[in-house]
């Protein structure tokens, strides 16, 4: 896991195949304007996810996994919190991992609650299980999905 203000995410940018096009999409001046939704950017090696939504809150949080993306999980606007427990720790399924939504969740608790205030991102890699959404209020975010 990493999190970092997207002021300075310049450090990362050639860490991974992918990351350069995902953070130059977080950097544009009007991200603000996307419309929700799903917005391919290179095929499926990335994925731009825009949500306004509603936060969760620590106790509905649930833990996620992904296998084939990493996760660049950027806050626009509101009051995100995020989970993180290695998804190596996760040792209670809710539901069998699906493959065809790359998604696997787990009633194992966070090990670590992490504030990621607008202007930042965490990147959750496929082996950190994250628990998005643990805030309070409306949030404003974009998730963006490389492919591993």
């Amino acid at each position: 896991m990493l999190l970092s203000a997207l002021s300075d995410s310049h450090r990362f940018d050639h860490l991974y195949q992918g990351f350069a096009r995902a953070l130059e999409f977080l950097r544009q001046p009007d991200l603000a304007r996307w419309p929700k939704g799903r917005h391919p950017l290179d095929g499926e090696r990335v994925i731009a996810i825009v949500e306004q939504r509603d936060a969760v809150g620590r106790e509905a949080a649930v833990l996620e996994g992904h296998r084939r993306y990493i996760d660049l999980q950027y806050t626009v606007s509101g009051q995100e919190v995020m989970g993180w427990r290695a998804l190596s720790e996760c040792r209670q399924p809710r539901e069998s991992f699906s493959g065809e939504r790359d998604i696997g969740f787990f009633l194992d608790a966070p090990l670590v609650w992490v504030p990621v205030p607008p202007g930042h991102l965490a990147v959750f890699f496929p082996e950190d299980a994250h628990a998005p959404l643990a805030g309070t209020g409306p949030l404003h975010k974009v998730i963006l999905k490389v492919a591993v």
